[in-house]
């Protein structure tokens, strides 16, 4: 028989293995509760993150993979008449202006007015970079572009009410990034003409020139306008876009797209595209 002091003995062994039990389990719900909250944590961390990626890219028609937009077929140079320069009437300092007679209006052809055909082939511009003129018959998805991109392209935006800016491929990054900011904050334009329902854009292209031939810096176009800075924070830039863009004076095809055009043609910006993406494929010219 255990004496009475071997019963304590076992009895204070039981309750030091039941304690020592009892802290393995709490550290092991102390483990599954930190290891449940950190998981929680990452799922909303997921899910924050992928909300305002998702977010962004409706918002700006960001791209993961940019395509320039294609170079117009044919080989036949077309040569634009010469438009003549005219008075600007916009009430903008320094804005240029060229004839357009006619557009909006009656769409007939006026002597020393820009020309809006539809050709096949590069085209010699007399202004750099173009205000107007001679374009292809499929123009370009709107945005934001890193590389050059097909000038008879982006004047047929032009023709649509976008505002085209241009620079220096010797431009400064800070400044790059700072005219890519601004395009982003331009608001989103509802694209009624569509048939994707929803569809949305800023209407404003930006890309490098492909020469170091830009009359200034920077230049931002409409058709018939150009204004020419130097810095990408001349207050003049955000004035031009809310006199040009999309406007029912200025804009000789008002209500017209700038995107819809199948990707491989009309190009994926690099950002600030459509609202929606565009169609696969290629456009028949």
């Amino acid at each position: 028989m255990a004496t009475k002091a071997e019963k304590s003995a076992e009895r204070r062994a039981k309750a030091e293995a039941l304690r020592k039990q009892e802290e393995a389990q709490q550290r092991r719900r102390l483990i599954f509760i930190i290891a449940g909250a950190v998981a929680t944590a990452i799922v909303i961390v997921l899910i924050f993150v992928s909300t305002i990626d998702g977010n962004k890219a409706a918002d700006t028609g960001a791209a993961s993979t940019q395509v320039i937009p294609a170079a117009v077929p044919g080989t036949t140079k077309v040569a634009e008449a010469k438009a003549t320069p005219v008075a600007d009437d916009s009430g903008i300092d320094g804005v240029l202006a060229w004839d357009t007679t006619g557009w909006p209006g009656d769409g007939k052809d006026h002597a020393g007015a820009l020309e809006h055909d539809h050709v096949t082939g590069p085209v010699t511009y007399s202004v750099t970079p173009p205000v107007g003129g001679p374009h292809d018959a499929i123009w370009m998805n709107a945005g934001v572009y890193t590389k050059p991109v097909p000038t008879e392209r982006a004047v047929h935006n032009l023709e649509h009410g976008a505002v085209w800016i241009t620079y220096d491929p010797d431009l400064p990054a800070d400044q790059v990034k700072q005219l890519t900011a601004f395009v982003g904050r331009q608001t989103m334009i509802e694209e009624t003409e569509q048939n994707v329902t929803g569809q949305a854009n800023r209407y404003v292209d930006l890309s490098p020139w492909a020469s170091d031939d830009l009359p200034s810096k920077i230049v931002i176009s409409a058709w018939g306008h150009q204004l020419r800075v130097d810095s990408a924070d001349d207050s003049r830039l955000q004035t031009f876009v809310d006199t040009f863009r999309d406007s029912k004076t200025y804009t000789p095809e008002y209500g017209a797209q700038v995107d819809g055009v199948p990707v491989q043609t009309g190009g994926v910006p690099a950002s600030d595209g459509s609202r929606k993406a565009n169609p696969a494929g290629s456009a028949s010219e």
